[in-house]
């Protein structure tokens, strides 16, 4: 997939069912499995901060429970006028899937597109 304008829009729509009632930063991610379809996510936050949970890792956790272990591609936006980057724990959760392409956008729905060892270099994996 070299258009990734699928994946943006639909992370950009999924956003609007985040859960940010602390931060109010409303966060979509778009996983596209290896067969073709796109798993969303969103930030579900929480009162003890420990236990908020990015829109990445939704996205991938959704994918896993309904037994998806391939992924091609991950798109990430927000409600910003800038780029948003997954955080240290959702690059290495990628990591262990292998995502190997990590589109990164902004609410205009301008985005980067990065191989997954240029966000997280030397990723710690069992794979090794």
């Amino acid at each position: 997939m070299t258009n990734y304008r699928q994946l943006i829009d639909a992370a950009l729509a999924a956003r609007k069912q985040a859960y940010a009632p602390y931060s109010g930063l409303r966060v979509g991610a778009a996983l596209l499995c290896s067969d073709g379809e796109i798993i969303t996510g969103v930030n579900i936050e929480n009162a003890s901060y420990g236990a908020t949970n990015c829109a990445e890792r939704t996205a991938v956790f959704k994918a896993v429970s309904q037994g998806k272990r391939e992924f091609a591609a991950i798109a990430v936006v927000s409600d910003m006028d800038r780029l948003i980057y997954p955080c240290g724990i959702c690059r290495q959760v990628l990591a262990e899937f292998r995502v190997s392409t990590i589109i990164v956008g902004d609410v205009n729905g301008n985005y980067k597109v990065y191989g997954a060892e240029e966000l997280l270099p030397c990723a710690f994996t069992e794979f090794d």
